[in-house]
């Protein structure tokens, strides 16, 4: 049985991450140096006891550094039942196409 993690471009998730929730997997140092405005801090290591903080009824974008992380956590969201994606290159793509960054906690 194959399975595949739901996953968006940078542009996807550029164009469709107002009308969603994006959740930053990574841990707070990497997030305070630099994360997507708007973004929810919810450490991999937390996200599974975090689940009734996170609005079912968005579209949840899931985004750590470059990809790895959040691929993980968004098949994690995706089996509780979440419509989850992961955004593929992370929050250094993010950087490298020169969009707003936010910085600190």
């Amino acid at each position: 049985m194959s399975h595949h993690t739901p996953e968006i471009s940078l542009e996807e998730y550029a164009a469709e991450r107002e009308h969603g929730v994006t959740i930053d997997v990574r841990e707070r140092a990497e997030f305070a140096q630099a994360h997507v405005p708007g973004a929810v801090l919810v450490p991999m290591g937390q996200l599974a006891s975090r689940l009734d903080e996170i609005d079912r009824s968005a579209r949840v974008h899931v985004i750590c550094a470059s990809g790895n992380r959040s691929k993980a956590m968004t098949d994690l969201l995706v089996a509780a039942g979440f419509d989850a994606a992961s955004v593929a290159g992370g929050t250094r793509a993010w950087v490298d196409s020169g969009r707003a960054v936010g910085v600190g906690l």
